[in-house]
């Protein structure tokens, strides 16, 4: 039998979606505290125990292909054994994952725990999970929505970074991974508590539904999770739309968490810049992304998806290609606007990618369909981590690794005209002939 939460008179006339917002916010951040904390632990970690960049950021790039691919399969499961009780095992997981780091001693330990368990952790609380709860708690403000739950991984990186850079440089690296450990544990009574796996679960509908509004009719459950998953690949596989942005979005991850996450502490360290003080600039871009991927959800309720994902990626590309010249030792007007712009930058991808998803492939498939896409964002910032950490081994700095990003980002831009325009955007279904198929 499902517990219900007594909720007090006051609470009980804030509509139940906010309520779940609130708690998928926070499992969000959870997720991104512990990924966020990388690229500050790259250099204590290597201090510690003598291994090499390339071994460090080899367990970093297994964490972010497994968080990708992990996506579509979660999304799946949350299909079939609901919400709550995925989102309550996978929290369980980072914990257990960034626990157990703080009694490892070789290198195949930091893979298995960091790029293995918890990529699978974090990758069942990805971007996918707060699509599918945007898509079923909300009617009226949905792309709003979307924004803030994107911004929950910059919210992660803020809240988590500078304490675990600081407790990094102090007491050492095992206390930033208890203090991941810690917050993940102790949200999975609140997810279990507050958490519903759709509004008709406590009596309700969704947020801003109109009044003849009627849930979609669920999916008969007669195969499994990964086939699920398998199959809508397979058949959304044959829209030039997914190939699209599957690949932007793969160029997304290469130039977001793969390079700036994962390198942008270490690469101003080679410059001279105090650790702390670059952390510090990383939280900083966590800071502006809030208010970007908000402003992203609301503008993509208003304005064509693919025009805002043409600006995005354009202007990224071109920020990204003069970092070379703003990092130095110390922070100048000119590197402080480059964190300015690409914090509203970071993860406005994201409320256009999802809408599109929903607009090509419909409500009831676009989770997946999103998982596969977010997939593809987590496997290319994979490849950039372990590229960019190869260049810096091998030349001594990251000047090709910035180009490179910065020209893939160019070529986002351009492919974004060629995902055609839905004449009645929502609900086609997955399999069926769409204006776009190849």
């Amino acid at each position: 039998m499902t517990a219900s939460l007594d909720l007090p008179p006051v609470t009980r006339r804030l509509h139940r979606a906010w309520l779940v917002a609130a708690i998928t916010m926070g499992a969000l951040i959870a997720a991104a505290g512990f990924r966020s904390s990388t690229g500050a632990l790259l250099v204590p970690l290597e201090e510690d125990f003598g291994w090499s960049r390339a071994t460090t950021s080899g367990a970093v790039s297994l964490n972010l292909v497994v968080y990708g691919l992990t996506a579509p399969f979660a999304a799946a499961l949350m299909e079939k054994f609901g919400v709550r009780r995925v989102v309550a095992a996978a929290l369980t997981l980072v914990a257990i994952g960034s626990g157990l780091t703080l009694l490892m001693t070789a290198a195949w330990q930091l893979w298995v725990l960091w790029g293995f368990a918890v990529g699978v952790g974090t990758g069942a609380l990805a971007l996918v999970f707060g699509a599918i709860v945007a898509n079923r708690w909300f009617v009226r403000h949905r792309g709003v929505v979307i924004g803030v739950f994107s911004a929950a991984s910059s919210t992660g990186q803020l809240v988590f970074l500078p304490a675990i850079a600081h407790l990094a440089d102090g007491p050492g690296w095992r206390w930033a991974a208890g203090l991941v450990t810690v917050f993940a544990l102790g949200l999975v009574p609140l997810v279990w508590l507050v958490m519903r796996d759709q509004p008709a679960d406590v009596g309700t509908t969704p947020y801003g539904a109109p009044a003849d509004w009627a849930p979609p009719p669920p999916a008969p459950v007669t195969v499994g999770a990964a086939t699920v998953a398998v199959r809508t690949l397979k058949d959304s596989a044959r829209s030039r739309t997914f190939w699209i942005l599957f690949g932007t979005f793969w160029i997304c991850g290469w130039s977001t968490n793969g390079l700036i996450g994962t390198h942008f502490i270490p690469a101003a360290h080679d410059h001279g810049m105090p650790m702390g003080t670059s952390a510090n600039l990383l939280a900083l871009i966590g800071i502006f992304d809030i208010v970007g991927t908000i402003a992203s959800g609301w503008l993509t309720d208003r304005v064509d998806s693919r025009y805002l994902l043409f600006f995005y990626y354009f202007f990224r590309g071109l920020s990204l290609l003069v970092v070379p010249a703003l990092l130095g030792p110390h922070v100048h007007p000119s590197l402080f606007v480059f964190i300015l712009f690409y914090g509203l930058d970071w993860v406005a991808t994201v409320p256009p990618t999802v809408a599109l998803c929903r607009e090509h492939f419909g409500v009831e498939k676009a989770g997946v369909v999103f998982g596969w896409v977010f997939a593809s964002h987590m496997v290319g910032a994979g490849v950039a981590a372990s590229y960019a950490g190869w260049l810096r081994q091998v030349n001594g700095d990251y000047f090709v690794a910035w180009l490179t990003a910065g020209a893939l980002c160019l070529v986002a831009s351009a492919l974004c005209f060629a995902i055609p325009r839905m004449s009645h955007p929502g609900n086609p279904g997955i399999g069926e002939p769409v204006t776009d198929s190849m």
